[in-house]
């Protein structure tokens, strides 16, 4: 069993610039795939960013890529989506998500543990 923990939302203008984090705890977080999604209101949750076990593969949805960057820190159990040049569009609320298999993974049902999610608001 993993719990996930994400922080670091909150209201920004549009072009500034946010540092995400995933607090990870439980099972081994060093051999976990990870991946962001997000979810604004009255729209279906969408796939943004996704890390391999290592960080050493990265994708990103082709709406974020360029602007947004993801890590992770496996000696500290921690992920970080670093949100650059923010869109009111990415208003909505940021989960992480790991997955048993290590490899990366964009489809919501490819992940087996959820955090609460984080809310991110851009405004224009």
């Amino acid at each position: 069993q993993v719990q996930l923990v994400e922080s670091g939302g909150g209201l920004v203008q549009a072009g500034g610039s946010l540092r995400l984090s995933c607090a990870a705890s439980g099972r081994p977080f060093s051999s976990y795939g990870l991946g962001w999604f997000r979810q604004a209101p009255g729209k279906e949750r969408e796939f943004v960013a996704a890390i391999s076990w290592a960080g050493g593969t990265t994708t990103y949805a082709d709406s974020v890529k360029g602007r947004f960057t993801i890590s992770r820190d496996n000696t500290k159990n921690m992920a970080y989506p670093q949100l650059n040049s923010l869109k009111p569009e990415d208003t909505a609320l940021y989960f992480c998500a790991a997955r048993v298999r290590g490899a990366i993974a964009i489809r919501i049902s490819s992940y087996d543990y959820w955090g609460q999610g984080t809310q991110v608001t851009v405004s224009s």
